[in-house]
């Protein structure tokens, strides 16, 4: 449950993208996501919530995430995770980045603050009590920042059937390339009625969780919000479904055909 509700936090930050002149987001928006596993079993939830905050007297967009367990699962294995990124107004650019977990017992407490004049990264392991350095390149994103970059930076409106998305990622202490294939338009029923969708696979890592690179599929709203609706994944052993299930602050109409 760990690296899944890890993974599914990632995909909601890379699934999304479009290259709209309005942005597609503002302060205020706050999206929850319902998980179950195997189609039935209540896994947990997730949350997304904008705000206008202040890094270093700049005016940034300041991000919160946070995933839990809840339910059976809850019992025999308690996730409670939350994460938040401090990004540019404009360029999407992230500045800090805050990682505070709880996952079955294993926890992870880390401050990473991206300095861009020198390339580096600064780490504060808050649990270990070390501060270290990593390089970083100019174009990265943190796991949080990405979802609200592509919102606003690539084009949905021309992208073809089998296109790839690429985006430098750093999490933890790395960078690496994450991969999304888009595979069209789907309209889908939902909670709140029919909603056109834009569908994509991202490429994940075939193996303990996945049975293969391209066991998840994702649904994100084709009208000006681009926020996702739907998440797929085939794993190993069964499967998981997250769904959007409340919403405020949108900056533009969700359009639903009911």
């Amino acid at each position: 449950m760990k690296t899944i509700l890890v993974y599914f936090l990632l995909f909601v930050g890379l699934c999304t993208a479009s290259a709209q002149t309005d942005s597609s987001f503002q302060a205020g928006e706050w999206l929850k996501f319902k998980l179950s596993y195997s189609g039935w079993v209540k896994a947990g939830y997730a949350t997304l919530k904008v705000k206008d905050a202040k890094y270093k007297d700049q005016s940034v967009y300041h991000v919160v995430g946070k995933g839990w367990t809840t339910g059976a699962i809850k019992w025999f294995f308690k996730v409670k995770d939350r994460y938040e990124s401090y990004f540019d107004k404009t360029n999407g650019k992230p500045y800090k980045f805050v990682r505070d977990i709880y996952e079955g017992g294993y926890t992870k407490n880390r401050i990473v603050e991206f300095d861009y004049n020198n390339n580096i990264a600064h780490i504060n392991d808050l649990k270990k009590g070390t501060k270290t350095t990593e390089p970083i390149r100019s174009d990265i994103q943190d796991m949080l920042s990405a979802y609200y970059y592509l919102r606003d930076h690539y084009d949905t409106e021309t992208i073809q059937v089998g296109e790839v998305v690429e985006l430098n990622m750093f999490f933890d202490d790395e960078i690496f390339t994450f991969k999304l294939k888009f595979l069209g338009r789907q309209t889908i029923k939902t909670n709140f009625g029919k909603v056109k969708c834009l569908k994509f696979r991202p490429y994940v890592m075939a193996g303990r969780v996945f049975h293969e690179e391209e066991s998840v599929t994702l649904w994100v709203s084709a009208d000006k919000n681009k926020i996702p609706i739907k998440i797929q994944a085939d794993l190993r052993v069964g499967s998981l479904r997250s769904e959007l299930e409340a919403f405020k602050g949108l900056k533009h109409p969700f359009e639903i055909q009911l």
